[in-house]
């Protein structure tokens, strides 16, 4: 905000599409960048300055108030220690203070005057708003999994994996991963796990933990990798299913007729119901089928034919179908405090099955389809939001080829969003709003 109370006009326009292309193969190259450099800065997560800042600079940041430029504010570089609940507080809080004494870093023009010595985020917002539906949570979280200082590494509690534990203020007190600063670091191969994080957040349904691409020393060749936000408060889950819920094929069908916790009705105990509610299975099986993550719901891959790097195939289980109702569900999760709802995770996706080897057993038993997803794929503008959110995880963006490698992969979710349309269509199913 400038310094007379108005708006400062956006530096930067998000990407948009001029028209819809007829061939999803004919790929635009990336429209040419003005020869004006322009600066994303980080938001600061308990550390002093970025990674790479020297001394000098750092020096010369405490001389010009330690101030940082993002996302149109003003911020003070060194935020106090404070759990993660109550970052938003904070963040508005903060957002007021700077507000009131931000004069003297305004120019003649009305602008803020930005330190030019700031390292520059991997997180790339140059307007004042971000994409609606990115919450604000959503972006603090991105800047911290992005650009924090990696203050140590330790093997993750309840999943196979490292995490990542992020640098905090000094006189921060408890454990870090409960609060909020640790990532769980995944293999260069997972990248879909980033992709997968925007597409859900589009089509409204909020069920992936954040999650960016950052170059890493902890892997080999630096190679860019995924980094998913570590959220403590996920019910334990069994060490075979990894899930929180036991739950095979036959009993999962079962509960879709009984439609449990619908309108507010309570199951009966014959019922077999579980604590989640109907709503959720329909939005799982959208997201996995546009993915085609198969773990969750098809984990031995009866309903598509693998290939030899699948881990179905490697791990023998291809042979088990014949008996597919005593299969197990996998990474079916909840929440401690909200066993109601699902939470998404291991959301690895594959973009090169083509259109005649669908995983169509994932929409099997599904009668009803969230109706905020499907306006969003019927709307024609799923292209455009998926453009303008990848584009701000840079080193997601660039890894992927830029614009012409993520129109590749945005051509393949097209795609199968027409065949889902068709195929709710030919089943006479319903489309509903599931805001419960």
């Amino acid at each position: 905000m400038g310094g007379n109370g108005t708006s400062v006009p956006p530096n930067v326009v998000y990407i948009t599409l001029r028209s819809k292309r007829s061939k999803p193969t004919n790929i635009r190259g990336s429209v040419k960048p003005k020869l004006r450099k322009k600066h994303a800065f980080p938001l600061p997560y308990g550390q002093r300055f970025p990674v790479g800042v020297t001394g000098q600079e750092e020096a010369l940041s405490q001389q010009q108030g330690r101030t940082s430029y993002s996302m149109g504010l003003m911020r003070e570089a060194v935020v106090p220690e404070t759990p993660r609940h109550q970052l938003k507080k904070h963040w508005d809080g903060e957002r007021e203070a700077v507000g009131r004494g931000h004069q003297r870093h305004v120019g003649v023009s009305g602008r803020i005057n930005v330190q030019p010595k700031a390292r520059e985020s991997n997180i790339r917002i140059y307007s004042e708003r971000s994409p609606s539906w990115l919450s604000k949570d959503d972006i603090l979280s991105m800047c911290l999994l992005a650009d924090s200082r990696i203050d140590s590494v330790q093997e993750a509690p309840s999943q196979h994996g490292v995490l990542l534990v992020f640098e905090r203020n000094p006189s921060a007190t408890g454990a870090a991963c409960s609060q909020g600063y640790c990532g769980l670091i995944k293999r260069p191969l997972d990248m879909s796990e980033v992709f997968a994080f925007h597409l859900d957040r589009i089509l409204g349904l909020n069920k992936t933990l954040p999650s960016v691409s950052r170059k890493s020393e902890f892997i080999q060749d630096g190679l860019p990798c995924p980094i998913i936000l570590w959220d403590s408060s996920l019910a334990p889950t069994n060490n075979r299913t990894h899930s929180s819920v036991r739950l095979n094929w036959g009993s999962y069908q079962q509960l879709l007729k009984q439609k449990c916790w619908q309108n507010g009705k309570v199951p009966k105990a014959e019922w077999g119901c579980t604590e989640i509610h109907h709503h959720e299975w329909s939005k799982m099986a959208l997201f996995d089928f546009l993915l085609q993550v198969y773990n969750r719901l098809d984990r031995n891959c009866c309903g598509f034919k693998p290939r030899k790097e699948d881990s179905c195939v490697q791990k023998g289980l291809k042979q088990k179908c014949e008996d597919q109702d005593s299969v197990d569900l996998t990474h079916i999760i909840q929440r401690r405090h909200d066993p109601r709802h699902l939470v998404f995770i291991d959301n690895k996706g594959f973009f090169d099955r083509s259109e005649d080897n669908l995983d169509f057993k994932i929409l099997q038993g599904i009668k009803e389809f969230p109706e905020s997803a499907i306006s969003v794929l019927k709307s024609q503008r799923l292209r455009e939001k998926l453009l303008q959110s990848l584009f701000l995880d840079k080193v997601y963006w660039e890894s992927q080829g830029g614009r012409r490698g993520i129109e590749k992969l945005i051509d393949v979710v097209e795609r199968r969003a027409k065949i889902l349309l068709t195929y709710i269509n030919a089943h006479g199913a319903k489309v509903l709003p599931m805001n419960e």
